[in-house]
C-alpha cells in the first residue's frame, strides 16, 4: 500500500517586526534530517553569527533562508512574503537578499566591472521589457476605449543605455569603496582570493539588498587574505546592514555579531549575545565545541 505523503505544516501570520522569519523549517535528504523543525526570527539591523561543528546544518540553514535549498517542511518569510508559496515570485524577493559563497562564484569570462554590473542590468532590463509589453497591450486596449476611459501608460523612466551607464557608475563607486577601482578591467583569474571575495561581496551589494547572507566567506582563503575580507564585512556591519554569517572565525563572530546561534544536529541548541555564548555557555555540546575552537 502506498504511503500517504505528509501534509506540510501550516503557516501562521508572520511577525511584522521580523525581516526574516522561519517557521518549523525542516530539511531532509532521504532519511537524513539536516534541519530539524527550526523556528526563528531575524529583525532588521541584526548581525547573526551561526557557529557549530561540521555537519550541524549551518550552511543548509543559510541556503534555506533564500530558498536556494527547498525546505522539506516549514515556511520562510521575507518581509512578510512566504518564499515557500509557489504564488510568490521568488526571483523578485531574492533581489533584496545578497548571498556570498565560499568559492566566490565570479564569472571568469567577464572582467570585474561586468561581473558587478551583470545582475543589476539584467534585472532592470527584465523590468523594462515587462513595462514595454504592458504598455503595448494598454495601447491596443485603449484603441477600443472612450477617451475618458483610457488607461495611462507606465513610465519606466530609463532607457537601456541609461541603465547600463548607472550600473557602471555604481560598480565603480563600490570598487572605489573597497580600494579596488584599479581592478575594474581585470579578470577574476588574475586576482588574489581575498580580492575575488571582496568583489563577490560588492557584486551582491550592487543589488542594494536588505540583508546579506554569508556562507563561510573566508574558508577558501589563505590565512593572510582573511583579514581584508573580514574588515569589509565589519564595515558593512558598522553601516547597519542586516546580515547572517555562517563562520568558523570565533573572534570575528564575537566582535561583529549582535547574536550568536550555535547549531548542532540540525537544531539551534543555544543562542544569545556573544559575551553570553562565549563566556557563559549553558549547553554541554556548546561548551565542548568552544573548548576545541577557542
Amino acid at each position: 500500500m502506498k504511503e500517504n505523503k505528509k501534509e506540510k505544516t501550516p503557516a501562521v501570520a508572520p511577525d511584522p517586526a521580523a525581516l526574516i522569519e522561519v517557521q518549523h523549517l525542516t530539511k531532509s535528504y532521504g532519511q537524513l534530517k539536516v534541519l530539524d523543525d527550526i523556528s526563528e526570527k531575524i529583525t532588521e539591523g541584526e548581525k547573526i553569527a551561526v557557529i557549530g561543528p561540521s555537519g550541524s546544518g549551518k550552511s543548509t540553514f543559510l541556503r534555506c533562508l533564500n530558498v536556494l535549498e527547498d525546505p522539506s517542511d516549514g515556511h520562510v518569510f521575507f518581509e512578510g512574503n512566504d518564499l515557500c508559496d509557489l504564488k510568490v515570485d521568488i526571483n523578485l524577493q531574492r533581489r533584496r537578499m545578497g548571498m556570498v559563497f565560499q568559492q566566490f562564484n565570479l564569472f571568469n569570462n567577464m572582467n570585474v566591472i561586468k561581473n558587478i554590473m551583470l545582475a543589476p542590468v539584467h534585472v532592470q532590463k527584465q523590468d523594462l521589457r515587462k513595462t514595454r509589453t504592458k504598455n503595448f497591450f494598454t495601447r491596443i486596449k485603449n484603441l477600443f476605449r472612450k477617451k475618458d476611459k483610457r488607461e495611462p501608460l507606465i513610465n519606466y523612466g530609463k532607457t537601456l543605455k541609461q541603465i547600463k551607464i548607472e550600473a557602471r557608475e555604481n560598480a565603480l563607486r563600490l570598487l572605489e569603496r573597497i580600494g579596488l577601482a584599479d581592478k575594474a578591467d581585470a579578470y577574476p583569474s588574475t586576482l588574489s582570493g581575498g580580492q575575488r571575495q571582496r568583489i563577490a561581496i560588492v557584486r551582491a551589494l550592487a543589488m542594494n539588498p536588505k540583508v546579506m547572507l554569508f556562507d563561510e566567506p573566508t574558508s577558501a582563503l589563505d590565512p593572510e587574505m582573511v583579514g581584508e575580507v573580514l574588515e569589509l564585512i565589519k564595515e558593512l556591519a558598522r553601516g547597519g546592514m542586516t546580515m547572517v554569517i555562517v563562520t568558523h572565525e570565533m573572534g570575528f563572530a564575537r566582535e561583529v555579531a549582535t547574536r550568536v546561534m550555535f547549531m548542532d544536529g540540525g537544531k539551534i541548541v543555544e543562542q544569545g549575545p556573544p559575551d553570553q555564548v562565549f563566556e557563559s555557555p549553558d549547553n554541554p555540546r556548546l561548551k565542548d565545541f568552544l573548548s576545541k575552537v577557542l
